[in-house]
């Protein structure tokens, strides 16, 4: 007899049916299996993603477009100004004369007048136009700076990045060997092969790559989130050097080129350059204070006034002129002669400044082009030493299994391999960087250098 009951769901005789919580389960999963792989960001994606979200760049390009008002500023000194002025007003008078009986008046008026005046002759205005130019010069200089110092700085942060996993990946990989050496030499140590002094140097030298993955994992933290805090996010794995990339040296391959360049083309150089201009013509504008001032003025107006409603009370004026109006300035309590004082000790701070610039590129250029060529030597060297390390690991392998060598001469080879693989890298970020700064120091960097070192990496 059937059963009025819910039938109850019985597992044994529901195999290979999956549960409906098994769907819902596999329903989340797919998305999961079939997603796309996950790729790695170049270096022009982490440099694109920081010219939005980089606040200090945001703040420089701020910066350069409040700079850029200093020009229709000054370019107001020399156009005509225009005003106009109105009232409106209703009076009740109220006198007497001796005894007279009082007297009343009430009269409304409205007016209006509208003034023009031209500079003909104001020559701190002149001066004043003449030095927005150079402010302005100056702003577009510090931003163009700005845009090379985020070039920079992306590069900085993501070889730093690199190189930090470059650094962990080395430590582990070292741990794994002498973690493996370490199981070998307990085993011989067992067998009688080997004394105990082969176990206990593999266990100290376990210990301390332990430790030092520990701190390459925190490193490697710091690094990416000073990548982070350029580009507002996390940008996942990166782009890794190839193996083949070749490293070119600069061009020209003359140091004094370079030197001479950036004592000129710098953007440092020339935003201190503007600011001895705009210093300078700041000396003759205030000495402008001591000149006459020539102006066209004019005005015109017009005034109403009735008494009451009756057209015979009403009263109109109409008032229109037009002159030159000339101001001497004969003595002002010695105000212009300290600040023109003020202003010459401030064009030699600036000039002083100029120079200070002009010898931090010359050393800016100095240290990058040295930085490159000694950068790309060391690079070769270390190629060559790492392939001879590699080459002394084998042989110390073979040594070992035919008993020559001890297991501590395996476990040395081994980090030999390890840390010249590491260093080349940095060396190569390094060399790299300063191609960068080579060419910044005189000005010329730009996107189209950071896409031609973005075209030696490859996705890992």
């Amino acid at each position: 007899m059937p059963s009025s009951e819910t039938p109850h769901f019985n597992e044994k005789t529901a195999v290979g049916c999956p549960r409906p919580a098994h769907f819902f389960r596999l329903f989340w999963l797919l998305p999961i299996l079939f997603a796309a792989p996950v790729r790695s960001a170049d270096l022009m994606q982490v440099y694109r993603e920081a010219l939005v979200n980089d606040p200090q760049y945001a703040a420089a390009r701020a910066v350069a477009e409040a700079g850029r008002e200093k020009l229709p500023q000054g370019l107001a000194g020399l156009l005509p100004t225009i005003g106009l002025a109105g009232t409106v007003s209703s009076n009740d008078n109220y006198y007497r004369v001796d005894r007279a009986p009082q007297t009343n008046s009430n009269f409304g008026a409205h007016t209006y007048t509208v003034t023009l005046s031209q500079p003909l002759f104001r020559w701190q205005n002149f001066i004043q136009y003449a030095q927005a130019k150079y402010q302005v010069a100056q702003s577009e200089a510090v931003f163009a700076q700005a845009s090379q110092d985020l070039i920079l700085r992306v590069a900085q942060a993501y070889f730093d990045v690199l190189n930090a996993q470059e650094n962990l990946k080395a430590i582990r990989t070292n741990k794994e060997a002498i973690a493996h050496q370490l199981e070998q030499a307990k085993k011989n140590f067992e067998a009688g092969i080997v004394t105990v002094t082969d176990s206990q140097e593999a266990q100290s030298r376990f210990d301390l790559a332990v430790a030092q993955e520990l701190a390459a994992e925190n490193d490697l933290d710091v690094k990416r989130y000073a990548l982070r805090t350029i580009v507002g996010k996390e940008m996942g794995e990166l782009n890794r050097l190839k193996s083949s990339a070749v490293l070119n040296p600069p061009q020209p391959a003359r140091m004094d080129s370079w030197v001479d360049a950036a004592r000129t083309d710098s953007y440092l150089v020339q935003a201190q350059q503007a600011a001895y201009e705009a210093a300078d013509r700041e000396v003759e504008r205030i000495r402008a204070g001591h000149y006459p001032t020539v102006d066209v003025v004019g005005s015109y107006g017009r005034a109403r006034s009735y008494a009451g409603i009756s057209a015979a009370n009403l009263l109109e004026s109409e008032i229109g002129n037009i002159g030159v109006q000339i101001n001497i300035p004969i003595f002002q309590g010695g105000y212009v002669n300290s600040k023109t004082r003020e202003a010459f000790a401030a064009r030699t701070a600036s000039n002083a400044a100029l120079e200070g610039a002009r010898r931090a590129a010359e050393l800016d250029a100095r240290q990058s082009f040295l930085g490159v060529v000694n950068g790309l030597a060391q690079v070769r060297a270390l190629r060559a030493a790492l392939k001879s390390s590699a080459k002394a690991l084998e042989s110390n392998k073979l040594a070992y299994e035919i008993g020559v060598r001890i297991n501590i001469d395996v476990l040395n080879a081994e980090n030999q391999v390890y840390m010249a693989r590491r260093d080349l890298n940095k060396l190569s970020f390094d060399a790299l960087l300063a191609q960068l700064k080579l060419k910044a120091s005189v000005g010329a960097l730009g996107e189209e250098d950071l896409e031609r070192i973005n075209r030696l990496f490859e996705a890992p």
